[in-house]
């Protein structure tokens, strides 16, 4: 094994930090996410009503763990972690869709994951955020295509439904979590991560 290599190593290791951090996000996320299954439902049903499909515009925001703590940590396996752990916290603090939530978690935070692991945990850009809530959303539409039945709905409805779940995991998820993430750099609560350093080098 090369220096390089074991440099490589290191820097994926997990320590006692990232642990502590990646466990207040999910524990942050599982809360903001039991919030939502309320707001952010209603609003899914009223949009729903008007156009099938259009409702899934405000998915985003469960989708958002996975990104955020990947653009956090920087660690492999990150992005499940967070989602998980959220969607662990959300069944406990009573979620309406109890342990269908731990699966929908896993499944979107191996999504979200994906995306940082093609790129072999080095790029954390907006493009790579974006395709990571984009595949967040993938997850949640292919788990949702069997235990809702939408596989048996018309393809029209999953056009819209697929394509406004995507818009809304790459917005909001992707997106949002990255200037979350360089908001929180900037006030110097992440000094301690490669995310903050890396925004303190640029300024």
């Amino acid at each position: 094994m090369n220096a390089g290599s074991e440099v490589g190593l290191h820097a994926n290791r997990w320590r006692v930090v990232d642990i502590v951090t990646a466990a207040v996000l999910g524990a942050v996320m599982g809360v903001i996410f039991l919030l939502w299954n309320q707001v952010g439902y209603a609003g899914f049903t009223a949009l729903d009503a008007l156009t099938p499909g259009v409702g899934g515009i405000v998915s985003g925001v469960w989708l958002m763990g996975g990104p955020l703590g990947a653009l956090v940590i920087r660690k492999p396996g990150a992005a499940i972690f967070v989602e998980t752990l959220a969607a662990v916290v959300s069944m406990a603090l009573g979620s309406q869709w109890g342990a269908e939530a731990l699966i929908a978690g896993l499944i979107q935070g191996a999504g979200a994951e994906l995306a940082f692991a093609l790129f072999r945990y080095r790029r954390f850009g907006p493009g790579v955020a974006a395709l990571s809530g984009s595949f967040a959303a993938v997850g949640a539409m292919l788990l949702e295509g069997v235990t809702s039945g939408n596989f048996a709905k018309s393809f029209l409805f999953n056009l819209i439904y697929w394509s406004a779940t995507i818009t809304s995991g790459i917005i909001i998820a992707g997106l949002g979590s990255y200037f979350l993430v360089r908001a929180l750099a900037k006030t110097g609560a992440l000094n301690r991560f490669a995310s903050g350093r890396d925004l303190q080098k640029r300024v």
